[in-house]
């Protein structure tokens, strides 16, 4: 084997070349940001050497798009592909805290927002990404919310959506749990929305 075969420590590039650099990409951009890794260091923490990483991805660009693909790709199954739910309480359980930080960390923040705000050009990619993404999980809400009877589905869906966001960029910022306080607003949007039996 010559040594351009080799990544770094001499160690051999296997065909997991492509998952370890989405990994460390998942990580590091989470920890701490997109602009602030670079290159060099994610190739150091996925064990690969630049020359790999250039053949599995044009460029951090790309990278960047591919990391959010991957993040939530069926745009939270976990809460609107729950089959033991009620559509009402499909909507309340979006609201559900984020168990992906220690008691130590600082509460991470929605990757979607995060690189909505670190990369300006509203044409990259990433940016593209995060915009369908963004609309993806309103209508997924609207879909709900039609599920669950509201009379403005598309309403209640946009509300809903602008509340999670809203409560994600808070929790960072403040670096404590807003998630319940935002589920209890959503509680009440949810009701004034959704007639009850004697006003239908």
């Amino acid at each position: 084997m010559t040594e351009l075969e080799k990544g770094p420590q001499g160690r051999r590039r296997g065909r997991g070349a492509r998952e370890r650099i989405l990994s460390a990409s998942q990580r590091l951009f989470r920890e701490q940001g997109i602009n602030q890794t670079g290159m060099d260091q994610l190739c150091a923490v996925a064990q690969v050497s630049k020359r790999t990483a250039y053949q599995h991805f044009t460029g951090k660009d790309e990278l960047v798009a591919e990391y959010l693909r991957r993040f939530d790709p069926d745009v939270m199954p976990g809460v609107f592909d729950r089959t033991d739910l009620t559509p009402r309480e499909r909507l309340l359980a979006a609201f559900e805290a984020p168990t992906t930080a220690t008691q130590d960390d600082i509460t991470p923040l929605c990757p979607f927002i995060a690189a909505s705000v670190e990369i300006p050009d509203p044409h990259h990619p990433a940016r593209q990404r995060a915009h369908d993404y963004k609309k993806a999980v309103a209508a997924r809400l609207a879909e709900t919310a039609r599920e669950a009877g509201a009379t403005n589905p598309e309403q209640l869906g946009e509300q809903l959506a602008l509340l999670l966001d809203g409560a994600s960029a808070r929790n960072r910022a403040l670096n404590t749990e807003t998630f319940p306080t935002a589920a209890a607003i959503a509680a009440v949007l949810i009701d004034n929305a959704i007639p009850t039996p004697a006003q239908r």
